[in-house]
């Protein structure tokens, strides 16, 4: 009798467990159901409409976010750069390379608890396109790092892990068809503090 409540409550809690690791894996992860990855780019692009996953409607309720409509724009989140690794605060990242055509865009990064991640005084935490220096034919350029740097640069601060979330506005990719199809910025790290 006890042997058999013993395998019961050993049972149940492996599977309490199971069933709640998972969940919070799914709701945690930024690559899972419903995603769309484009090099380093994760991206939801059913998020906020009606054919949106049980884990994406969780995941927004969560973190407590506005969605997109599926007619307003795309956000894509990278935890990693181009070669796979983390993104680091302490370490210096070139975005380089085309965007899909859009009328607005911002960038910033944001910490662990997925809150945006303050600058250092004076310097800025975000850029949109209205910000950033543009030559004639360029692709994006620009450099994320704790230290200034020329050009279009967004300033981060402290040590530990980072991701950069990058809103496009009122783009042709935001249909969930077309999302797989366009080329992103690859993400380059430059150096890190020692």
């Amino acid at each position: 009798m006890l042997k058999t409540i013993v395998f019961i409550v050993f049972v149940l809690l492996i599977a309490l467990g199971g069933g709640t690791g998972s969940a919070w894996l799914a709701l945690e992860s930024t690559r899972t159901i419903g995603s769309v990855e484009i090099g380093p780019w994760v991206t939801f692009p059913n998020q906020g409409t009606r054919e949106a996953d049980p884990y994406s409607r969780a995941r927004s309720t969560r973190l407590g976010q506005l969605s997109l409509g599926q007619a307003e724009g795309v956000v894509l989140v990278a935890a990693t750069d181009s070669d796979g690794s983390p993104l680091l605060r302490q370490c210096s990242y070139r975005l380089q390379g085309d965007l899909p055509p859009t009328r607005f865009f911002t960038l910033h990064a944001t910490g662990e608890n997925r809150q945006i991640l303050s600058a250092p005084a004076r310097f800025p935490s975000a850029l949109h396109s209205q910000d950033l220096l543009w030559r004639h034919g360029q692709t994006l350029e620009m450099t994320i790092s704790p230290h200034p740097q020329p050009d279009n640069w967004m300033a981060v601060a402290g040590s530990g892990s980072m991701e950069l979330v990058l809103t496009l506005v009122d783009t042709p990719i935001s249909t969930g068809a077309r999302v797989g199809e366009t080329r992103l910025p690859a993400i380059t790290r430059v150096g890190c503090d020692a």
